[in-house]
């Protein structure tokens, strides 16, 4: 039988193969990535635009300008600038938002998702056959996994954003 000190020692292992799987995906995503955006002729800032507008859809979270500009990091007058471009070019839309019309939610333009479920569906094929052999349970398992460390690192970012806390707040 293993003691707690082994069981303990494997785990943390697993967590940082898990690390390690992370970041050698990030990695390989960029490299996808930048082919997309060259590929396309968007700039790497467009394609992030694209990537956070698509997860927010993905969600069903409703994306302002205001909303993007503060993933990205990026001032006001390059936000508006970078989806001006985008909507001309057809890769985002606009739209009234149904819950308050006084705001505007950035979709997907007809353009922008033909274009990305055109390069994206050789990647999905990709992905299903390298899933194919794995049973469910070990899907939802990763799932659980994943959403875990996104909400992990979405709160790392957040606590990036937030002033250090002194020795006096502690």
């Amino acid at each position: 039988m293993r003691s707690a000190t082994e069981h303990a020692v494997d785990r943390l292992a697993l967590e940082q193969l898990i690390g390690a799987d992370i970041r050698e995906l990030t990695s390989e995503s960029d490299s996808i990535s930048r082919a997309f955006a060259e590929q396309n002729k968007v700039s790497a800032n467009e394609f992030r635009a694209l990537l956070f507008v698509m997860i927010s859809e993905t969600r069903g979270v409703r994306m302002t300008a205001g909303d993007l500009r503060k993933q990205m990091g990026l001032s006001g007058a390059a936000i508006t600038y970078l989806v001006e471009r985008m909507v001309d070019v057809g890769h985002l839309r606009r739209e009234a938002d149904p819950a308050d019309r006084r705001k505007v939610i950035l979709r997907y333009g007809d353009r922008g998702m033909d274009l990305a479920r055109e390069f994206f569906t050789g990647l999905a094929r990709h992905h299903h056959g390298a899933m194919a052999d794995l049973p469910s349970s070990d899907l939802e398992a990763a799932h659980r996994t994943f959403a875990a460390m996104v909400g992990a690192m979405r709160e790392f970012r957040s606590d990036m954003a937030s002033p250090a806390t002194t020795p006096s707040d502690v």
